[in-house]
This record gives C-alpha cells, structure tokens and sequence, in this order.
C-alpha cells in the first residue's frame, strides 16, 4: 500500500476476540493499526503476534476516559459481549457502552474520522418478529439482568446518530449476531465456546430450556469482512445493518454437530433458561446484500472444524 492510501486506523477493544481478527485483517492491509484494549476480556495473546510488526502498535487504555489521538478511521469494539462477562460488572458495562461512545464520537468529530460502531442483535431483544430486520425496534427489557448490555448498546447507536444528525458526522451502525471462532474466551458463557469446552473435556453438554430456541452462528473472517465493507461503503450509507448468518440452528442441533465432529461421548444435561434469553435470534441480510455485496460463505460445520481445532490446542 503506497502512503497515501495508507490510514491510519483506531480498533477498541482491539485485543478481544473479534478486534483481534480485525486488526489482523487491517495489518495485513499496510494500514497504520492503534489497538485500544483495558484488558477487561481482551487477551494479548491475541495480537501477540502483531507487536513485531511496523504498522502496529498496542495502548492499554478505557474508553470510559478520553484518548487523544490523530486517526482517520475508528472501529469501536470496546464491550465485553458475553452474558458472563457483561453481567459481572453491569455499572462498568453500561459506562463502556455509553461513556465509550461518548468519548470516541467525540475523537471522530475532533479528527473528521470516519467511525463504526460494533452494536448487536441484542438490540431486538426477545423478538416478535422473526426474521429480524433493521426496521424492527425491538422487545427488550430495560430492567432486567441483560439490561446493561442490551439498553447499553441501544443508547450507543443514539448517540452515534445524534451525531450524525446533529454534526455530520461520518458513522456506521453494525449490528452483530452470534460470531465464533479462533480466539474465542473458553469461559466466556457463549454457547459455541461452552460446547466445544465440554465437548472436549467428556464433561455434560448444559443447555438451558427444551433445546429448541434458535441462534444463527457468523464465523469470524465472515463477519471482519462485512465490517471492512460497511466501513469502505458510500459515505451516505449510515446502517443501522445487520451482520450475521442467516442460517438458523436449535441448540440441540448445535450440541448434535459439536459432540460428532469432537468424537466426544459427552451428553446433553437440560437446566432452567436464563432471564430474558431470547427464543429466536436470525438476521435479515437483505440489506447487507444489497449496500455491502457481502453474505457469510463460510458453513457451520467448516467454521465448528476451525474453532475446535483451536480450542483442542489451548486446553
């Protein structure tokens, strides 16, 4: 990349499991890469390998307080994203969501940078309407013990429109479904990682009501590349826009693909479904398709392979 093409990019929460994936996509590319990370969930084994490299460079900081810095684009991933992680300390989540906002719009408008942010398909909460489309607001309990994560997220894309509206800046809205892969926290409570885990120790596969709620599942690369594209997409084009993959698989049939593909003798153990854990969750990509020319290509079965074989390699 010559340098005038070369950007040079801020990614928060740089160090997680997605913000590891994007950076490495965004070194590779010859930007100039800034990972933001407190370390809350990120890992710096994951962009342990990216430290040799020129054109990256690495601050423990969170977002809560302000950063100064002189970038063209920021991708803000910051939020712990799994029901764990985000419910431990539900206060700080909030303050990640809606204070991170806050103080990285504030940097995009200092700097005219052109800035995306990683929202989720948590804003639908326990949807009425299956599939989910952008244009749907979304049945969430504002109350509740997810509340922090899901109104947090909400209160984020606000702002960032508010923004838009009211000083022109260049956002992008993504909202993002069930993502796995490489890198994934083994603890982190996700359904993908908690079967592969207990898939691989022997132990019970746990899963929470009769099995029959549905999740759609993006690998990773999938997902990085719809987020390079939303960013790189025309300036008018703001999202919000679903990124996730369409298909669609009960909890039962994902316990069914993990213990076949890990050979585990490990069965299923049944316990009480969690406070507002939603019975149906799918994307409607339409508009992905139609703005980003993007769609997941990858299939579960391919994307389950990758992410055992990493996790048969760390535990």
């Amino acid at each position: 990349m010559n340098k005038a093409a070369r950007k040079r990019i801020l990614v928060t929460g740089g160090a997680g499991f997605v913000g590891s994936h994007l950076c490495d996509r965004l070194v590779s590319a010859g930007n100039d890469v800034v990972c933001v990370d407190n370390f809350y969930t990120g890992d710096k084994r994951n962009i342990a390998h990216l430290l040799t490299e020129s054109n990256f460079e690495l601050i423990r900081h969170d977002v809560t307080f302000p950063l100064y810095l002189e970038v063209d684009q920021i991708y803000n991933l910051a939020c712990p994203a799994s029901p764990v992680h985000y419910q431990y300390d539900p206060v700080q989540t909030t303050k990640t969501s809606v204070h991170g906002a806050i103080n990285m719009l504030g940097l995009a408008k200092r700097t005219g940078a052109r800035i995306l942010q990683a929202s989720t398909s948590e804003v639908y909460g326990d949807p009425e309407i299956h599939p989910q489309p952008e244009h749907y607001w979304g049945k969430v309990n504002p109350v509740g013990v997810r509340s922090c994560y899901d109104e947090g997220k909400r209160c984020a894309e606000t702002l960032f429109f508010d923004y838009w509206r009211q000083h022109r800046l260049e956002i992008k809205v993504a909202r993002i479904f069930n993502t796995y892969g490489p890198r994934m926290h083994p603890d982190d409570g996700r359904v993908v990682s908690n079967f592969i885990v207990q898939a691989l120790r022997q132990e019970s596969l746990t899963i929470f009501g009769d099995g029959s709620q549905t999740r759609s599942f993006c690998y990773v690369d999938d997902l990085v590349e719809g987020l390079i594209r939303l960013m790189e997409s025309r300036t008018d084009f703001t999202g919000p826009v679903n990124l996730g993959n369409p298909g669609e698989f009960s909890m039962l049939e994902l316990a069914t693909q993990v213990i076949q593909q890990t050979g585990s003798s490990s069965v299923t153990e049944f316990k009480t479904l969690p406070e507002d854990d939603p019975q149906q969750r799918r994307p409607d990509i339409e508009l992905a398709r139609n703005e980003l020319s993007w769609e997941p290509t990858i299939p579960l079965a391919d994307g389950l392979a990758r992410t055992i074989d990493y996790f048969r390699s760390i535990l």
